[in-house]
């Protein structure tokens, strides 16, 4: 510990400062789900269809994942794996040109995966300076940081990892803080596999020295980033969903838990919403059962708003345009939904199976199945279907969009759609 601590000291000297996602340039999309975590960028504009003939650029992944990429810098990086070793790579593509800039590889043990998970299954967080990445395998959980060049400034293993889906958390910078919210299985093990210990890790992003941990309810892995919640006061939280906490909240700056109410009977696996005052989750399984919930923390307690048992998304997490939620559930029933008090607007199947989430850009929300299916609509309190049409691949990751790009992951191919 000793020797940890001295050399945390010495990194702290030398490494220059890092910046937060408020630092990120304009256009930049740093985190999952965008800079904010809502999914929607206004001043986007987008196609109504196209084809692989108007991709600006297309890179060679070399393997079929469903970790979502993000864009920093004039930079897109992203997970890759390779599905016979485990081993790890972590990308640098010229987002300009779709030129390889770098990649760093890292070696693991193979282990058991969901069949819709893989070893790349992790979005990572960036600055304009840094990236952050996370991974685990069955006796390490990895948490890196990277500068631009590909440097790895520090690097901290947070121990074994418990689930039998696998690795799938993305970490998230809040304010001045990095977090990982490390959720683990104590349900349903195999025989002779010890519980996991799920807790909520933050750190410093200059170092990677712990500034608090707390330990959480551990039941089934859940795989949400957390969010920032402001109270009226300013008071900042970090709010999160897993089974066994239900919605819950922590002290930004000591991790304390401030409030929890348990309105979830399954996994959590999108991550949760921040819309004015409320607090909103999903949970459900591959089996149906899906529900989505509303809660106001109030001081200690957390009041439930509403709660909507039907074509809940399990998967995927909606996206926000004011106090509407844009979402579409696993087996294709799209929805908006008036997050103030849970009334449906508008329902409506579209069609297909899902994993990535919707972005709304400009006045269309994308949709796109996992079979690489993409469905644009109005993003508008009536439902009107613009176009659907064929990606030419299978989609398990988010699309992502900064700098008037559009990034798909489609099949093995990182694709992207300039000028929009």
């Amino acid at each position: 510990m000793q020797s940890l601590s001295f050399a945390l000291m010495v990194l702290a000297a030398t490494v220059p400062q890092l910046v937060g996602p408020q630092m990120a340039l304009a256009g930049d999309w740093s985190l999952f789900r965008g800079g904010d975590a809502a999914g929607y960028v206004p001043e986007a504009q987008l196609p109504l269809q196209w084809t692989a003939n108007d991709y600006a650029w297309q890179f060679d992944l070399e393997n079929r994942d469903v970790g979502s990429p993000v864009i920093a810098g004039g930079k897109a990086f992203l997970l890759s794996s390779d599905p016979q070793s485990s081993q790890r790579r972590i990308i640098a593509v010229d987002l300009k040109s779709g030129e390889p800039l770098w990649q760093r590889k890292y070696t693991s043990t193979p282990h058991r995966l969901h069949q819709r998970n893989s070893y790349a299954s992790s979005t990572p967080a960036a600055t304009d300076r840094f990236v952050f990445f996370a991974y685990s395998e069955p006796d390490h959980t990895y948490l890196k940081c990277l500068d631009h060049d590909g440097r790895e400034m520090w690097s901290r293993d947070f121990g074994r990892w418990v689930s039998q889906h696998g690795f799938g958390t993305s970490p998230t910078l809040i304010g001045d803080l990095l977090i990982l919210f490390v959720s683990q299985q104590a349900d349903q093990l195999r025989e002779g596999v010890e519980p996991g210990q799920s807790r909520m890790i933050a750190v410093r992003p200059d170092t990677g020295e712990t500034v608090w941990e707390t330990p959480l309810t551990t039941t089934r892995a859940c795989y949400g980033v957390p969010r920032l919640y402001q109270n009226d006061q300013g008071e900042k939280q970090i709010v999160a969903a897993n089974t066994g906490d239900g919605l819950f909240g922590l002290d930004y700056a000591t991790g304390k838990k401030l409030w929890n109410n348990k309105v979830f009977r399954a996994r959590c696996v999108s991550s949760p919403l921040v819309v004015d005052d409320l607090v909103i989750g999903t949970a459900g399984s591959g089996g149906g059962g899906n529900h989505l919930v509303a809660v106001r923390p109030a001081g200690d307690e957390a009041e439930e708003v509403f709660r909507i048992e039907s074509a809940a998304p399990y998967v995927p997490t909606p996206a926000v345009v004011g106090h509407h939620l844009y979402m579409v559930d696993d087996k294709g029933i799209a929805s908006c939904v008036d997050a103030r008090d849970g009334s449906v607007l508008w329902r409506k199947r579209v069609g297909g199976n899902y994993g990535a989430s919707p972005v709304v850009l400009g006045n269309k929300v994308l949709l796109i199945s996992l079979s690489g299916e993409a469905t644009v609509l109005e993003a508008a309190t009536e439902f009107n279907q613009l176009s659907q049409f064929d990606l030419g691949g299978p989609v398990g990751a988010t699309p992502v969009y900064g700098d008037g790009k559009l990034l798909l992951r489609i099949g093995e191919q990182l694709c992207c759609l300039s000028g929009i």
